[in-house]
Order: C-alpha cells, then sequence, then structure tokens
C-alpha cells in the first residue's frame, strides 16, 4: 500500500494474456511471470487518481484477475508449449492463490480466404489465398465484463487494465459513464515499440505507456513452486539459454537417476563450485563449460 491519502483506492488488474505475450513476453527468457509483483513493481511508479492526481492504493482480492486461453495442439509452436503453459497457470495458482484469478477464453481456429500481401498493390488487386485463421475467443469479452461487473457492483475503486487492444474501448467508456471508478491504462508494449491505442488513451485517467523489461525480470516466480498435490518446476526451454540447460539436465538426471534429484541438485548451491547454483551457471558458455567439466569428474570419480 502507498502512504499519501487516508482513503486508499481499492484496485484490481486485469491482464489481456494475449495481447501482453505478444508485446513483451514472445522470445523471452521471462515467461514465468508473477503477475502480482509486475503490477506492484509499475503501480509504484505511476500516478494514481483522477487525472494523475497523487493517492494511496490497495489491492483487493483477487488482486490479478488474468484473461488466457489454452493453445491449441496444432499450432504450437514447440513440441513443450501446451505443458509449459500448463505448468505456468499451475504455478502461478500455486504461488499467489486467492491472490489471482484466471479466466480462460479458447482459441478457434479455420480455413479461410485471405488476400496475399503484396506492397505495391492495394488488396483488391492480390490473389486470394488459402490460410488457416486463428481466433482468440471470450477473452476480450470475459475481460470488458469482468471490469464493468466490478465497477458496477462497487468492488473496486480503481481497474488497471494490461492491453492495447481496441476492442476493451467500449467497456472503458460505459465504466467512466456509468461509475466513478479511476481506469489505469498499462500499455504492454517496450519502450522502443511504445504506441499506445489512441482510443483507449481517450477514455483512461492515467496511462503507463510501456513495460520495461527489467520490471519483468524480476518480476520472476520461484523457479519451483511446492504446492500440496507437487510442486511445479519451471519448464527448461524458458530459461535463458535452454541449449546449455537441457543437456545438462538430462546428464544430472542419468547420474542422480531421477528428473527428480537432477533438479534438486541444480537448484541448489553447491560447495565444489563455490557455492554456485548449478542451475544458474547454465546461462553462459563459460560457466556451462566449467560445470560440465565437474560433472564429467564426478562420474569418472564415482562410476556413474
Amino acid at each position: 500500500m502507498k502512504s499519501g491519502k487516508t482513503h486508499a483506492l481499492r484496485t484490481r488488474v486485469y491482464v489481456d494474456g494475449y495481447n501482453f505475450y505478444y508485446g513483451c513476453l514472445e522470445k523471452s527468457a521471462h515467461k514465468w511471470l508473477d503477475l502480482r509483483a509486475l503490477a506492484e513493481r509499475i503501480l509504484a511508479n505511476v500516478p494514481h487518481g483522477r487525472d494523475g492526481e497523487p493517492a494511496a492504493y490497495e489491492l483487493v482480492t483477487p488482486a490479478v484477475k488474468y484473461f488466457t486461453a489454452p493453445i491449441l495442439r496444432a499450432f504450437a509452436k514447440s513440441d513443450d508449449s501446451i505443458v509449459c503453459q500448463n505448468y505456468y497457470h499451475d504455478a502461478l495458482v500455486g504461488h499467489l492463490g486467492d491472490e489471482i484469478q484466471l479466466i480462460r477464453g479458447h482459441y478457434d481456429a479455420r480455413p479461410s480466404r485471405a488476400y496475399r500481401w503484396e506492397s505495391d498493390k492495394p488488396p483488391r488487386e492480390c490473389d486470394r489465398v488459402e490460410i488457416w485463421k486463428v481466433e482468440e475467443k471470450r477473452s476480450d469479452v470475459a475481460l470488458a465484463l469482468h471490469t464493468y461487473s466490478d465497477a458496477i457492483r462497487n468492488e473496486v475503486d480503481q481497474i488497471v487494465v494490461l492491453t492495447n487492444d481496441s476492442d476493451f474501448e467500449p467497456a472503458m467508456r460505459m465504466i467512466r459513464q456509468h461509475t466513478p471508478t479511476i481506469i489505469g491504462l498499462v500499455a504492454p508494449i517496450k519502450p522502443e515499440r511504445a504506441n499506445v491505442n489512441a482510443k483507449l488513451q481517450m477514455q483512461a485517467h492515467w496511462i503507463r505507456r510501456h513495460i520495461l523489461d527489467d520490471e519483468i525480470a524480476r518480476s520472476q516466480l520461484p523457479s519451483v513452486v511446492p504446492r500440496p498435490q507437487g510442486a511445479v518446476h519451471k519448464p527448461l526451454s524458458w530459461y535463458r539459454r535452454p541449449d546449455l540447460l537441457i543437456p545438462i539436465f538430462d546428464e544430472s538426471k542419468r547420474v542422480r537417476r531421477s528428473a527428480g534429484a537432477a533438479r534438486k541438485w541444480l537448484n541448489q548451491p553447491c560447495a565444489h563450485l563455490g557455492n554456485r547454483l548449478p542451475i544458474a551457471m547454465c546461462e553462459q558458455d563459460d560457466t556451462a563449460q566449467e560445470l560440465r567439466e565437474y560433472m564429467a569428474r564426478y562420474a569418472e570419480e564415482f562410476r556413474v
């Protein structure tokens, strides 16, 4: 909570998962993101209140509503995409509990036709080609309904929405017309590409025009999230250098004789390596090579 005014604005954060992923996380090594921690980090550096007035705030449970959709297997970018997404969702709930609510939509894929893009021709002069049209369904509608419902039922004094999708503009306009709720807009865009949707800007009381890579990097979930039904581990392919980590993990699994034992060893300081974390040594070529050499000596000494 921020100090400043006697009354703290009851605040909830709404994350457009699709918009956020493609604006900030695609091809990033920081997908294992604690959304609540990121929200607090951003809120600590923006003015609150109407028209940027200083104001105190407090996050109310659930602090974050996260709108997402399960990946379609036929369109997954890698073999483990679906598993990784499931692990991430489990880790969010395991770590944040009642502080986060996942609202799931779905993807719809169907054959369609579209104009082939040619730089020197208008669309009507371009050939039409067969394509797969993939659309996320229900998530944008759910985002609009949840924000409006929470505002109209007086659950919050302030909504903070992470999106740059113009489809959300009608909901923002209705919230302003029918409630006194303050609308904060955080565009999930990197600073070098910052281009906030003009329609959304017109309806927001305050705007954050980008999200910094450093803010995301400093808002990561623990690599191992304990849960009553079993711990959730950050997927190996989501680390900075999976090309270095995965072969080392496989060798560690062979030596330690189980994936669980391998993960435990990788995530504990090793006295023989200067109390460094083996998994952290897999982020650079030189330290990964040092780790491989140590593992080879260990395997030779104990004949494993």
